[in-house]
């Protein structure tokens, strides 16, 4: 059963890492200043994405840290 968890843990915490890594960073809004400002559309996509991505992120640290709570008691 333990070995089971830790494996799991393991495999949260590699999707963990590879959802923060998709996460683009906060320098979207520098693009209107060399002329690559995105369209409306572009902007929408991007949006709900990006708010996939951090919806995952929270899910992924809440089991993250409820799997490494439950290894540390038993």
């Amino acid at each position: 059963m333990k070995i089971a968890m830790i494996i799991l843990e393991c495999l949260v915490s590699v999707a963990l890492i590879g959802v923060v890594m998709f996460q683009s960073g906060n320098e979207a809004g520098m693009g209107a200043l060399t002329g690559n400002s995105e369209t409306y559309m572009g902007k929408n996509k991007a949006a709900t994405l990006e708010k996939k991505l951090a919806f995952a992120t929270k899910i992924l640290a809440v089991v993250w840290l409820v799997l490494a709570l439950v290894l540390n008691f038993f």
